[in-house]
């Protein structure tokens, strides 16, 4: 169930909101039970059997908790007891450690083989046909369906215990609160990735608000329309040159220029969608976005992009790794160690290796050259100009089939590759009126116009009129479309 279909629109939220304001008067507590059955419902409409997957992952997760803030195994005799967060920086026992370990192992596992077993096996078979060795082959017809969403949601609970093995959070001592913090529908299967300590008060404590409630619906119309007006008709450009396996550079050049406008105005989409609905129950998301394609640095759109995903990386990966505080060397290693893994994070596939790999140098070569470099002293349009190529070049790996399609596709864009007959029915295709308004509006909000979440700061009669025009503009389209993929459900 995506957030920009008839049956999200039109069936799912209505009934959603309706028993959750229901319950108006209820306690916070009551209101997080309706939402965790709303969150079980829609996690679980296009696969209840994952449904057991995530409820395992949140009683293993809670119960750690239980165990690391009081110090003691038997769950059942401690988990009444008042809770306070541990001593940051203090000691921690033998079964405190321990705890945090099968909680980490847990999360992982689950993700690692859910996830990366089928890569695993396509990887190790392809390496032993290459060297010849075709009869070491493993030959199984077993296959692993991805979860939806299970990228999102094991960072979310995993950070949960981290916090408090830390000291940053106190152990939730209510599992319907816990559960709440895992299962929520607004940002279950694509994020933002909530980090625990964010929104531990906000699960206890939290009013519903009108002018909150509006900000909410403002805020999430603006992200359809991003969806529905501008991610879905760029990304027909992008498929069909991305597709096309033969197309002339200048093609290649915009059809990549294309993916780069839908992954952002999907994602970006899609995270104000989660965080307008977060708003209408009452809860403050923190931004996912902040205009990313105006950066002039590799460094700053990582500030920039999928920002919850990037203060993960950052709080739990590269400083337990060490951060900056090891030395030059061993910074550029950790930075270039936490982007792979945020690129196999992303899918499993050479492709995203390959990707955070691109990310991870770039940042590491930007520590090492400063201040002081040439680049740094260049006009900041040049600049902005170079980060949006290397992160469009980037893009490239990551909208392709598989690594020699990725390959093949570079060497269109850059006027080496062989063109086949019948490129030319391509441009036919892709440059058709409706097509190049999309990509000239998708332009234009890019680097001119603001974010959702400034724009709805402060909601004027104007800034309310365009909002209510976007979500009546939006539903039309929406009717007829049969293109509405999410990009980021993959993962």
């Amino acid at each position: 169930m995506v957030f920009s279909s008839y049956l999200f629109l039109f069936y799912f939220l209505p009934v959603a909101l309706a028993s959750y304001f229901a319950l108006f008067r209820s306690s916070n507590r009551i209101r997080n039970l309706s939402l965790i059955i709303a969150g079980y419902i829609f996690y679980g409409w296009a696969n209840p059997k994952f449904i057991f997957l995530m409820l395992g992952t949140t009683l293993v997760d809670w119960i750690v908790s239980i165990i690391i803030a009081h110090n003691d195994w038997r769950v059942w005799r401690v988990w009444h007891e008042p809770v306070e967060p541990l001593v940051k920086d203090g000691t921690r026992t033998r079964l405190q450690k321990w705890a945090i370990v099968a909680s980490v192992v847990s999360n992982l596992l689950s993700l690692g083989f859910f996830k990366y077993f089928n890569f695993g096996i396509d990887s190790y078979n392809s390496l032993f046909m290459a060297m010849g060795w075709s009869s070491a082959q493993w030959d199984t017809a077993f296959r692993v369906i991805l979860p939806l969403g299970i990228s999102f949601y094991t960072f979310q609970s995993l950070s949960y215990t981290i916090d408090v093995y830390r000291g940053d959070a106190k152990a939730m001592k209510n599992l319907i609160d816990f559960s709440c913090f895992v299962s929520m529908y607004p940002h279950l299967v694509a994020g933002p990735i909530l980090q625990f300590s964010f929104l531990a008060d906000q699960l206890e404590n939290r009013k519903l608000k009108l002018e909150r409630f509006a900000r909410g619906v403002a805020i999430f119309s603006l992200g359809l329309g991003k969806k529905i007006l501008l991610a879905n008709g760029c990304g027909k450009i992008a498929d069909t040159v991305f597709n096309a396996g033969s197309v002339h550079a200048l093609d290649a050049w915009y059809g990549t220029v294309a993916y780069s406008f839908q992954i952002y105005f999907d994602f970006s989409g899609y995270s104000d969608m989660a965080i307008g609905l977060g708003l209408m129950l009452g809860f403050i998301f923190a931004k996912n976005f902040d205009s990313p394609y105006i950066s002039l640095s590799i460094t700053e759109f990582w500030r920039r992009w999928h920002i919850s995903l990037s203060s993960w990386l950052r709080d739990y990966l590269y400083v337990p790794l060490g951060g900056s505080r090891k030395g030059p060397i061993r910074t550029y290693i950790n930075l270039f160690l936490v982007m792979l893994l945020g690129g196999l994070w992303h899918g499993a596939s050479w492709n995203f290796v390959i990707w955070g790999g691109i990310h991870g140098s770039w940042l590491a070569l930007e520590r090492r050259l400063g201040n002081q470099s040439l680049y740094s002293k260049m006009p900041a349009i040049i600049r902005m100009a170079i980060t949006f190529g290397i992160v469009c070049l980037g893009w490239v790996f990551f909208r392709a089939a598989d690594l020699p399609a990725a390959i093949l596709y570079l060497q269109n864009m850059f006027g080496v590759g062989y063109v086949q007959g019948g490129a030319e029915l391509v441009s036919g295709l892709i440059y058709k009126p409706y097509y190049l308004l999309t990509f000239a509006v998708a332009a234009f909000a890019v680097w001119r116009m603001p974010q959702s979440w400034d724009i709805t700061r402060k909601l004027t009669w104007p800034r309310t009129a365009w909002c209510v025009g976007v979500m009546i503009v939006s539903m039309v389209v929406l009717f007829t479309q049969t293109y509405n993929p999410f990009i980021y459900f993959i993962f």
